[in-house]
């Protein structure tokens, strides 16, 4: 995963770059990056599933040829469940695949080797095409006076925006999206699961605490299930 840059603001558009070409993958993720997008990347389709679990994208870049799952196969899965706009890449000049991905839901498709501002141009057109129809099937969970918009990540008391990183926002995310059921400390520390991962579950979760309770050391809203994890108290 790429780490964001440390002055992008907060509401910078977070793509996803699944491609199975490391060294594409990296020219992407700095490029993107010096053009003001959060980047994470992923090499398979797989790896990309594994990420979307805990972030809401506001676009993804497809790569079409990748060993295993291709890339039409996994964006026929993720239309299944979600409307993130999808910008497909391919080497293939067959006008064939362009229809395919178009009939499966791409957004737009872009033909390799291309323009790196091509492809700038690109992304931000179709994630302002996407932005009315995320905010319509926005999902706001709410618990006690705060509100988290699941879709934008954003959590706010009243009508007070409250800064968390992007981590906070990934844990939050995810037990959000729960409603209230417990969810497995393992889960909330990402792929894999470590047991150094969970121990940063912990300490996040006394971040957001410190952010969300009158008392952290009693938390109402985001409580420890012994044994198990974390839940959100949501109304």
């Amino acid at each position: 995963m790429t780490a964001p840059r440390a002055d992008l603001p907060d509401a910078a558009p977070h793509v996803l770059v699944v491609d199975d070409d490391r060294r594409l993958r990296e020219l992407l993720a700095r490029y993107l990056t010096d053009q003001g997008f959060r980047v994470t990347v992923a090499a398979s389709a797989a790896e990309a599933r594994a990420r979307a679990v805990s972030v809401v994208f506001d676009a993804m870049v497809l790569d079409v040829m990748m060993p295993g799952e291709n890339g039409f196969d996994y964006a026929r899965s993720v239309r299944e469940t979600s409307r993130v706009p999808i910008l497909m890449l391919t080497a293939r000049s067959n006008p064939n695949d362009r229809v395919m991905g178009l009939e499966i839901g791409a957004d737009d498709y872009l033909p390799k080797p291309f323009e790196p501002r091509e492809l700038t141009l690109r992304l931000n057109n179709i994630i302002k095409r996407g932005v009315p129809a995320r905010e319509a099937a926005a999902e706001t969970v709410t618990f006690g006076p705060f509100a988290f918009r699941i879709d934008r990540g954003e959590l706010r008391r009243d009508d007070a925006l409250i800064r968390i990183t992007d981590r906070e926002r990934e844990i939050l995310t995810i037990l959000a999206a729960a409603g209230g059921a417990n969810v497995e400390r393992e889960q909330l520390a990402g792929p894999g699961g470590a047991a150094a991962g969970e121990r940063t579950v912990d300490v996040q979760i006394n971040r957001l605490r410190r952010k969300t309770e009158v008392d952290p050391a009693n938390p109402v809203f985001l409580q420890t299930v012994r044994g198990v994890g974390y839940r959100l108290a949501v109304d």
